[in-house]
């Protein structure tokens, strides 16, 4: 469902000049699978991300999801993948059954179909009882589900979701990582990005690891752990982290 070939993005910065964000990255990911992409502040984790949802245009390479090239079929793109990053915000004037039902009209929906949804992702995501109060009166973490309910108001079959746990409790978190198992048993494609190493180590069935824009390792966590001889995700991530051609020896924020 998303294919990635040598993808590199290159922003120009005034004193360093051209600086590649993303260089010569490629992966896939199919249906039914949670694909972990891992790797420290700055590896290129949120640029990759945001071309896959068509924000960022690539310097080269390819991307597709769902057969859609990013570039050329961008809308198509679109409408097939839910995206939810860390900073994705709410209208604090609308409730959540208000927010669900605008993105719902935005995607095209039928009323009844919007409706329906957004009575399902208020069950789904546990937003009962909160559901017609306005957004700026509810917590961080009740935000951050009625994001994450707009995300995915259309029933996409890809779903990107960028830190998505960042700032939450462990009782949110857990609803989250409960959809997104369910997400993977109903046959969707799922890009998991987390600094939570456990989270990744539990959800997802492939892991890449990247720094400087470049694909350090991937495969299972089995095979990451085998590879390095670490006995947990967490320790290989450091140790593949470490061994990259030019570290220093500088600790990995995780």
């Amino acid at each position: 469902m998303i294919r990635v070939s040598e993808l590199r993005k290159v922003f120009h910065d005034r004193k360093r000049g051209d600086v590649a964000a993303v260089d010569g990255l490629s992966f896939e990911c199919t249906g039914g699978q949670v694909f972990g992409l891992l790797g420290p502040n700055g590896a290129g984790k949120t640029t990759t991300l945001r071309i896959l949802s068509t924000v960022l245009r690539p310097s080269s390479g390819t991307v597709t999801v769902m057969g859609y090239d990013v570039v050329r079929e961008a809308h198509m793109v679109r409408q097939s993948l839910g995206f939810l990053s860390g900073d994705t915000g709410v209208y604090e004037r609308l409730t959540p059954r208000e927010v669900i039902a605008y993105f719902g009209a935005l995607y095209g929906l039928p009323r009844d179909t919007v409706r329906q949804r957004g009575e399902q992702l208020v069950r789904e995501f546990e937003m009962e009882s909160y559901a017609d109060t306005a957004c700026g009166k509810l917590s961080t973490g009740m935000k951050k589900k009625v994001s994450i309910a707009r995300a995915l108001v259309h029933d996409p079959q890809v779903v990107i979701l960028d830190e998505p746990t960042s700032g939450l409790d462990i009782l949110i978190s857990r609803v989250l990582v409960a959809y997104v198992k369910r997400a993977k048993e109903s046959g969707k494609c799922v890009i998991y990005s987390t600094h939570v190493m456990a989270e990744a180590e539990k959800l997802c069935d492939r892991v890449a690891i990247i720094a400087d824009g470049r694909k350090l390792a991937e495969g299972t966590v089995g095979d990451l752990k085998a590879q390095t001889g670490a006995p947990d995700l967490e320790e290989a991530f450091f140790r593949l982290f470490d061994a990259r051609p030019g570290a220093s020896g500088e600790a990995a924020p995780a």
